[in-house]
């Protein structure tokens, strides 16, 4: 390991960051944002808070010849009372593209959660230092994917060689906005998430703009999608609005119509694909909203339940069936006048053949090995020869 004399110093800023909408300068450093601060302004709901700053698909990326390096970082983990502490954030490291480590930052601050009581409790810790040393010698690409499930301040980056922002790779940028199960849930790694794996496979650059338990067609995250700029762009519609059983049949209509007018003032002619949810079998036929199973949590476990009951369907209530139904009735009827507009039933990526082999551990979230699976499915289905396929290659 070099001394603190042979370390070369280097300050996080936004040219060294992909992935982040904002970054915001704090006392530790900078942390990175998936949301701008225009869209924070607008909601001030904490679940909303948590999961932007959550740097799911954020990574530091630069060129050198560095064969050591060291990130100070400080994380804030989250816990909940009863269950088992959850495991430390996961950051990946990648060189020239290729997986090269994996590490940890222990310490930080935590939040423990309350479900019952429905508080939370803040307890700050100090910065922590992630470590990589025997990188391969000669100038390289390396990347350091933040733990998608973690939010995650950022200090000094210090190495034994000089950094520079990576040049742009040229590859097209793939924005994508959907739920948990997009922002990562139960992913193994910020790499394994199936946005991220299906980018790797896609040949892209991801914006994952997964927003865990936020994925309810707010106008500020529409504004977010419209004014970054993106080659590809798919929005996976349905489940939180379930979740939440936020809003009835005749609102859900004119709120997906307005969000894809939205997302369509900024990108006029960008392929465009709306994915359904995958299958969820306590949602399919019942409406929401999920709830914590406490019975469950005082086991250790995370369980959900659906609350509604199916004949409320006929007064409007959503379920993934109607959901389903009404996004392809929707493109459909778009499509006549916005040819670059597509649909991809969910079921597609994870449907009853895979819930048979892979059931959702909690009910809601896929587990690592589904993450890969979906990734892989997407990969195949919309950037191989679907809706993304690169014509000009």
């Amino acid at each position: 390991m070099p001394t603190e004399h042979d370390w070369i110093t280097t300050p996080v800023t936004a040219e060294l960051l992909r992935g982040a909408l904002d970054v915001e300068r704090t006392e530790h450093g900078v942390l990175p944002h998936r949301l701008p601060a225009r869209a924070r302004a607008q909601c001030t709901d904490p679940q909303l808070a948590s999961a932007e700053s959550q740097p799911s698909g954020v990574r530091l990326a630069f060129r050198t010849r560095a064969t050591a390096l060291e990130l100070d970082a400080l994380p804030t983990k989250r816990g909940y009372v009863g269950a088992p502490p959850r495991p430390d954030g996961v950051y990946d490291l990648l060189v020239d593209g290729r997986p090269a480590g994996r590490g940890s930052v222990t310490g930080g601050n935590t939040v423990t959660i309350d479900m019952v009581a429905g508080t939370a409790e803040l307890r700050t810790g100090t910065m922590g230092t992630l470590r990589f040393t025997e990188l391969p010698d000669g100038v390289k690409d390396v990347e350091i994917w933040l733990p998608h499930n973690e939010t995650t301040e950022l200090g000094t980056l210090r190495t034994d060689a000089p950094v520079e922002p990576t040049p742009p790779s040229g590859r097209r940028v793939w924005l994508h906005h959907g739920s948990s199960i997009s922002h990562g849930s139960d992913a193994a790694s910020p790499t394994t998430t199936w946005p991220a794996f299906a980018a790797s496979l896609g040949g892209v650059d991801l914006i994952n703009l997964g927003l865990g338990g936020s994925a309810l067609l707010d106008p500020f995250t529409a504004r977010a999608l419209r004014d970054t700029p993106a080659d590809v762009i798919s929005l996976k519609i349905g489940i939180n609005l379930v979740n939440t059983d936020l809003m009835r049949l005749r609102a859900f209509t004119p709120a997906v119509h307005g969000f894809l007018d939205t997302v369509r003032e900024g990108h006029p002619t960008t392929p465009l694909l709306v994915v359904s949810p995958i299958l969820c079998p306590m949602h399919e036929d019942t409406p929401g909203p999920s709830v914590l199973d406490f019975t469950s949590l005082s086991d250790g476990q995370l369980q959900f339940h659906a609350m509604g009951d199916p004949a409320e369907r006929a007064n409007g209530k959503l379920a993934l069936g109607v959901i389903r139904d009404e996004l392809a009735r929707i493109v459909a009827q778009r499509a006549a006048e916005d040819p670059n507009l597509n649909y991809l039933d969910g079921r597609e990526l994870y449907g009853e053949s895979d819930h048979a082999e892979l059931p959702l551990p909690d009910q809601l979230h896929p587990d690592a090995d589904t993450h890969l699976r979906i990734g892989e499915r997407f990969a195949s289905l919309a950037f191989a020869g679907g809706a993304f396929a690169d014509r000009t290659a």
